[in-house]
């Protein structure tokens, strides 16, 4: 599976009292750029939903590097695989911009319900 790639800006709003990103936004960062991703691949999560099928966050693996400070500038690169008969697995990185510096080093596991039930990924979306 291909790489998705998605920038964004530290929001004043998401700093704590040390000055840097709190931790918690890290993992907005992360479920952003996801959706993103399954969108760039014509993923509907509504259209899933309305069909009985949902994608479920299992356990997330966050590796937290280098903080992220007020105005600056990074991206979040993602790639998505299959893991075992059930599991989907997000790699994704946090790169501070223009240096490339990483900031976090995340590995997000979910799996595919359908009609409440657990199911194959394939049986709910193609993961090319």
């Amino acid at each position: 599976m291909n790489e998705h790639v998605m920038e964004f800006d530290v929001r004043d709003y998401e700093i704590d009292l040390q000055g840097i990103v709190n931790n918690a936004n890290y993992q907005h960062y992360l479920e952003h750029a996801r959706h993103d991703f399954l969108c760039s691949m014509n993923i509907d999560f509504a259209k899933l939903h309305d069909e009985g099928k949902d994608l479920i966050v299992s356990r997330i693996e966050i590796d937290y590097k280098h903080p992220l400070k007020s105005r600056d500038k990074f991206k979040v690169i993602s790639s998505v695989h299959k893991e075992g008969n059930l599991r989907i697995v997000f790699d994704q990185l946090i790169l501070r911009l223009p240096d490339e510096k990483v900031v976090v080093n995340a590995k997000v596991i979910g799996v595919c319900l359908h009609n409440g039930k657990l199911v194959k990924p394939e049986t709910v979306i193609d993961l090319g």
